[in-house]
């Protein structure tokens, strides 16, 4: 396969299809992050605030007392669970194109990320979905694209810590076999919710919502020792009350710790012995989970029987997953897209 710079008049789009943020970057320099929510107005009320009859991300979250809300992408994949979650998968991934698009009126091509185990029945899905949005799509595995953007394609490790799912991938100079990659479901949404029921077994008399909870751990995520004290302001009977959820925070958040490193270890153990060693000095962290504190410290210690390991922790781990699919995008012509994914 020879990789060229492409000069293509379509509009090209990398996307991050997340359970939590979906990330898109295209060629014509569009970069945004949206949460990953679709709302629907529940009455004429919820109408007349919202003005329209559907509201993604962010708006759709402030506005969510007026709406139903769908979180369409379970554990990194299109929820099955009806036609309404399918409806909104579409109509999410319709509204990311749509704002991609900045008025080209085009055809557009497009390089999706999903989780590195996701069921080739997902991947068809995703794939239907795609067929009426974009002129061309390819499915390709979410921490692949990572390690293409860093240009780490051989004798590393790749490991996105998503909200719905961590992707551990081995890069051996070659497009990644199932055996090169795990998905444990144990990732953000887990955190969340191990750390909703915790609060409301030591503080029964507070009020919080798991997205209040979420933003505190989005805030001030930790592993090992705490630099500071985590005290927050929440509401006790409608009266405002300080907590400390400090050891709290730190159990849920290296409550997913031991799975990563289980399967991480049999990544490792997948590479040839003699190259062993560069992968474990070449480990990658990417994904929101990249940026809980001392994370990747935390990792190399639980490895120290291995010997000399380099955990890294990757710059703007929101985007490198869509800019490793639009550079993958912009580098291969898309009729060798079929060779590193799913082509719609």
């Amino acid at each position: 396969m020879q990789f060229t710079n492409q000069k293509n008049d379509n509009l090209l789009i990398g996307i991050d299809l997340g359970t939590s943020r979906t990330a898109v970057m295209t060629n014509k320099g569009f970069k945004e992050i949206i949460r990953s929510v679709v709302g629907y107005p529940k009455d004429v009320i919820g109408l007349k605030l919202v003005g329209k009859n559907q509201v993604f991300g962010e708006e759709a979250l402030k506005h969510h007392s007026a709406l139903t809300l769908y979180h369409p992408l379970e554990d990194g994949i299109i929820r099955e669970a009806s036609q309404s979650d399918y409806n909104a998968a579409y109509e999410l991934l319709k509204h990311v194109v749509e704002q991609a698009r900045q008025g080209y009126t085009g055809e557009v091509c497009g390089v999706i990320g999903v989780p590195a185990r996701a069921s080739v029945i997902n991947k068809e899905l995703l794939l239907k979905l795609a067929k009426d949005i974009l002129a061309v799509a390819v499915v390709v595995s979410e921490p692949f694209m990572v390690g293409y953007y860093l240009d780490k394609l051989s004798n590393s490790v790749i490991i996105d810590i998503g909200a719905g799912t961590i992707d551990i991938c081995g890069m051996k100079g070659t497009i990644p076999s199932s055996e090169d990659q795990v998905t444990l479901l144990k990732a953000g949404d887990y955190i969340d919710e191990r750390f909703e029921s915790v609060i409301l077994q030591q503080y029964p008399d507070v009020q919080v919502t798991r997205n209040f909870l979420r933003r505190i751990k989005e805030e001030h995520s930790f592993v090992g020792e705490a630099e500071n004290p985590v005290v927050v302001t929440m509401r006790s009977d409608g009266k405002p009350v300080e907590v400390d959820v400090t050891d709290e925070l730190r159990m849920v958040c290296e409550s997913i710790i031991p799975d990563l490193i289980e399967h991480l270890e049999a990544i490792i153990r997948g590479f040839d012995p003699e190259d062993q060693q560069e992968a474990l000095s070449n480990i990658y962290l990417a994904g929101g989970g990249s940026q809980i504190r001392g994370i990747d410290r935390f990792i190399t210690e639980q490895l120290q029987a291995y010997g000399d390991v380099r955990v890294t922790c990757v710059e703007q781990s929101d985007f490198i997953g869509s800019a490793g699919a639009l550079k993958m995008a912009t580098e291969v012509p898309p009729d060798l897209w079929n060779q590193v994914g799913f082509l719609s």
